[in-house]
């Protein structure tokens, strides 16, 4: 248990930091170019660095392949996209309600309805805590950036914040798919091959789409975007990537959830001692409330309890979603 809390702090700390390179990115590169190129490297630095430790590129068995593809298109590009078109047209504010208040309920969800792990009071009370907490630090900016909606209308707002919730909802979908085949595959394979190929197809997705995509190609984005993108590639996906499948592996979807209530409170003390950002009374007490929901979420139930299905009732699972 003690590696795997720290694994999770680190994987808090790096998730809580990754804002500073999406925004020094995506000020000047098209949004889908920069996380394509960003997951597609990463894929590769993964699978390569397994391959130098001496781990073999695994046959992927013809019943896993559909799986695979599943996690591969939801933990990737249909969460990635619809996120970073929805941020065009949202307040920070609103997005961080709608994504991290979503991620960890979804996962939860996703676990029970897809029979990854049993029912718990404990966590389920730990998630809704953590949203009220979320609700309490972001909610004054989300309700600000609503009355106040720009010129491109109520209905272009409404499509955007669906898109966000959307993408939160199809990322834990994608986790808790993942859960069985990190019981058959090592966490560096799926990391690796998720985002090689998820992030090759948001860069073709890009260049359909995107105006400037093909030009961003030529790499002309300033320092301050290369140093967001190297940033994003060796933490955010080469290890957090990385360590969040261990982490799916090892303590459950749910559980692994809890980042969602950690990570934006290191983002709002870095932009305290970073940028200046002054944080008022409000702002503590929703920190202290979700870093509350996190502590619970994780918290190690009695001996003898479960909540996570065995491994090989995973393996064996007549699912295939």
């Amino acid at each position: 248990m003690k590696r795997n809390t720290a694994i999770f702090l680190v994987l808090c700390l790096i998730w809580g930091m990754t804002w500073i390179g999406i925004k020094a990115g995506i000020a000047t590169v098209p949004p889908l170019m920069f996380a394509g190129t960003r997951f597609a490297v990463a894929g590769l630095l993964i699978l390569g660095a397994a391959r130098l430790r001496g781990a073999a590129l695994p046959r992927v068995a013809k019943r896993n392949w559909p799986r695979l593809f599943f996690v591969t298109l939801f933990m990737i590009p249909l969460c990635y996209a619809p996120l970073f078109w929805g941020m065009r047209y949202v307040d920070s504010g609103t997005a961080a309600v709608l994504e991290l208040s979503l991620t960890p309920v979804a996962l939860l969800a996703f676990a029970l309805l897809l029979g990854d792990e049993r029912y718990d009071g404990q966590r389920l009370f730990a998630i809704l805590l953590g949203v009220v907490g979320l609700g309490i630090l972001f909610g004054p900016e989300a309700f600000a950036g609503w009355a106040h909606p720009d010129e491109k209308g109520r209905a272009i707002q409404l499509l955007a914040m669906a898109a966000v919730a959307s993408a939160a909802v199809i990322y834990a979908w994608g986790s808790v798919l993942a859960r069985p085949l990190l019981e058959v595959y090592s966490s560096d394979f799926i990391a690796g091959f998720t985002t090689l190929f998820g992030g090759a197809f948001l860069i073709l997705v890009s260049l359909v789409v995107e105006p400037g995509a093909a030009a961003a190609l030529t790499g002309d984005w300033g320092w301050q975007a290369w140093a967001g993108w190297l940033f994003l590639v060796l933490f955010g996906s080469f290890i957090g990537y990385t360590l969040f499948m261990r982490l799916l592996h090892d303590i459950g979807a749910s559980r692994a959830g809890a980042f969602a209530f950690v990570s934006p409170v290191i983002a709002v003390l870095l932009g305290i001692f970073t940028y200046g950002e002054e944080v008022s009374l409000i702002d503590v007490t929703g920190m202290a409330v979700m870093l509350c929901a996190a502590f619970l979420a994780l918290r190690e139930r009695k001996q003898g309890e479960r909540t996570s299905l065995p491994a090989q009732q995973l393996v064996l699972a007549p699912r295939a979603h």
